[in-house]
């Protein structure tokens, strides 16, 4: 005898973002539809009868009683063309979509798919007929944008098999473009789950820098493609903004930025800039190569986690065509809030600080989907997730940032204290760290300069001397320092003002690559080994820190073209230490 499954049930309590659901049949991650306005949930629990729900949307006026219907798929993304230049919620409903619905704000129980399926699209066949294909083979191409292919791709939970059928032509993303002799038809379409890490061949250590544009980040403390990074700061220090200064500049082909718990403003900021923005590379708006998810601070709590795991599902996918993806994640800490709540909605025993004990998995398993991957077609592919922390009032021991400092190879430290100072941006020099510096030395070596790791160890250096000689400074002040130490500070100062502060709102020095980096480490380390020889044959400090021509070397970060100048700079400082030793 054939025992059906029951789909639908009915609500038996309701706690919030939580809801608990009786007669029906359901498994875990299942996505169900709530109450009579079929709110959208996932199941999250299963206590015996007890299928316990976490629901997307806002569940007041619900009540008990009202029925639930189990979907039967997991929580899942639409991947194809059209996903570029999209801005999404946090369950992949496109808020453009949404607005002609019903205005600005999202009535509950809409749903929207995550791609147009009316629109059509050029398909350009890869493969051909007789052809043996196999999961995640690349079988042809759509032009998206002027600045990105998009490739289609055999699903990675295929078979594969011998084509059969496939055309060149326009269509949906719903048309069948390639039939196989298994009798599998695929449209340029798929989905996947967003919890499940699409699969790859191999995972690689990276080796190239993700080259972002900012001196302090490239210079002191740079990250890899496909590698791992946060920036924990406390409120108004700057992690937005550097979040999206890394959106904008960093050599990444594809950007995904994810605003999750962040305050309406501020993804208002990004929503209403990103379009105007222009793409360096490319000239084309910014928009082309980016998709956004915007989960703002009024939106429902549970739908934060959704929306990291959306972010990362697509920046996989982009992955597997091939593309380097940079994936910034504003802030961690409002989806650990999230997780927080709902622990204590299912009346988990919590961890440190309310938080659930499972936090540190969590944001493992978030980060472990970065990395630079062969992928099953053969090519190679990174994903660079670059995770904003908020430590509340900037205290870096509290259980989220320690558990990403864990998991995370590069640590961006924001620092209040040099932002009250308009030391922009304000990450600490002394705090911050990158552990990808020796994969990328021979990088360095090989494509800037060979006296570019020596330079930035002697940079390095400097600022840690002069943190230790501040302290004497502001006992007795800087001119009871000996001589050499007089100088020491000079320098220091020079490389904080110089190479490490850095004008987002400047046309000129809002982006500065990595030979003009190199240039400015040289001539600040000129100045140096001059004023310490100078200093040697007897010259005053204070005839030393005189010099005219280190007036002129502030003007280089707003030059474009600085050649020249940077000639007659050192044209100058050779003069005048010649006339001092004379």
């Amino acid at each position: 005898m054939e025992v059906k499954s029951k789909d639908t049930g009915i609500l038996k309590r309701i706690a919030g973002p939580v809801v608990t659901a009786i007669n029906f049949d359901a498994h875990m991650y299942d996505v169900v539809k709530v109450g009579n306005e079929q709110l959208m949930g996932e199941v999250i629990k299963i206590d015996g009868e007890n299928i316990i729900i976490q629901v997307y949307e806002s569940t007041t006026g619900i009540r008990p009683g009202e029925p639930v219907t189990n979907t039967g798929l997991s929580l899942a993304v639409e991947l194809g063309p059209g996903l570029l230049t999209s801005i999404y919620d946090g369950i992949q409903r496109p808020l453009e979509v949404l607005i002609q619905k019903m205005g600005n704000f999202i009535s509950r129980g809409v749903t929207a798919p995550g791609l147009d399926h009316e629109k059509k699209w050029e398909f350009v066949p890869a493969a051909k007929v007789g052809d043996e294909v196999k999961p995640g083979q690349i079988i042809g191409t759509v032009q998206e944008t002027r600045s990105i292919v998009h490739k289609i791709m055999i699903p990675p939970n295929a078979k594969g098999g011998k084509v059969v059928k496939i055309e060149a032509g326009s269509f949906t993303v719903d048309e069948i473009v390639i039939e196989l002799d298994s009798g599998e038809q695929f449209p340029m379409m798929q989905k996947w789950p967003v919890r499940v890490p699409r699969p790859y061949v191999e995972k690689h250590s990276p080796s190239i820098p993700l080259l972002t544009g900012q001196r302090i980040l490239d210079g002191l403390f740079p990250i890899a493609k496909g590698g791992t990074a946060a920036i924990p700061g406390p409120f108004g220090s700057g992690k937005t903004v550097t979040q999206q200064q890394l959106a904008k500049w960093s050599d990444a082909e594809i950007v995904v930025y994810i605003g999750c718990g962040e305050r309406g403003n501020e993804m208002t900021e990004v929503l209403t800039e990103f379009p105007e923005l222009t793409d360096p590379k490319t000239g084309n708006s910014l928009m082309e190569r980016t998709i956004l998810i915007a989960n703002t601070s009024n939106m429902p709590v549970a739908a934060r986690e959704a929306s990291v795991y959306t972010g990362i599902t697509i920046a996989e996918y982009f992955r597997d065509q091939g593309y380097d993806v940079a994936l910034m994640a504003d802030s961690t800490s409002r989806w650990a809030e999230a997780m927080r709540e709902i622990c204590s909605r299912l009346e988990e025993m919590p961890g440190e600080e309310g938080y659930p004990a499972y936090l540190s998995s969590r944001l493992s398993e978030f980060y472990e989907r970065a990395g630079l991957v062969e992928s099953l077609n053969g090519g190679s592919g990174s994903v660079s997730v670059i995770g904003a922390v908020s430590p509340a009032g900037g205290d870096f021991s509290e259980p989220v940032t320690q558990n990403t400092l864990r998991i995370v190879k590069v640590f961006w430290a924001l620092d209040a204290s040099l932002s009250r100072k308009r030391h922009f941006p304000a990450i600490n020099w002394l705090q911050s760290y990158s552990l990808y510096q020796g994969q990328l030395t021979e990088y360095f070596d090989e494509k800037v300069s060979p006296e570019w790791n020596k330079l930035r160890a002697w940079a390095m250096e400097v600022l840690q001397k002069e943190a230790e000689l501040q302290e004497i400074v502001q006992l007795v002040g800087s001119d009871a320092l000996p001589e050499t130490e007089q100088i020491t500070i000079e320098v220091a100062r020079m490389l904080r003002e110089l190479f490490l502060q850095q004008n987002g709102f400047d046309p000129v020095d809002t982006y500065c690559d990595l030979a003009k980096q190199l240039d400015m480490f040289k001539m600040i380390n000129y100045f140096a080994e001059l004023a310490y020889a100078a200093q040697a044959a007897g010259v005053p400090p204070a005839q030393i820190l005189a010099v005219k021509a280190k007036n002129e070397m502030p003007q280089i970060k707003f030059t474009k073209d600085y050649k020249p100048l940077l000639q007659s700079i050192y044209k100058g400082l050779d003069e005048e230490f010649k006339a001092l030793r004379a």
